[in-house]
This record gives structure tokens, sequence and C-alpha cells, in this order.
């Protein structure tokens, strides 16, 4: 079983997740939020390539 795929992903919702910080403390808060739902769509697609 390869793990490269999940570990980027996972790395990207990392990535994006400090994104949506980001942008939260500039008063942007709906790209934060669209943000950090796309950090946790690729968090989850990584659990799923994981264990699904």
């Amino acid at each position: 079983m390869s793990y490269a795929g999940p570990i980027l992903l996972m790395a990207l919702a990392g990535i994006l997740v400090g994104g949506s910080v980001s942008l939260r403390r500039s008063e942007k808060r709906a790209a934060a939020i669209v943000v950090a739902v796309l950090a946790a769509a690729a968090f989850l697609g990584g659990l799923y390539l994981i264990y699904g």
C-alpha cells in the first residue's frame, strides 16, 4: 500500500489550515472559511485513502 498520496493530502491540509488562520487574522473571514473547508476535505480525503 502506498501512503504517498494520503501523506501529501494531509500535508496540503496542514498548509491550508495555516493559510486559514492567517486569513482569519487579516479579517478575511469568508476566505478563511472556504480555505478551512478545503483543508477539512483534504484531510478527510487522506483518511479515506488510508482507511477506506
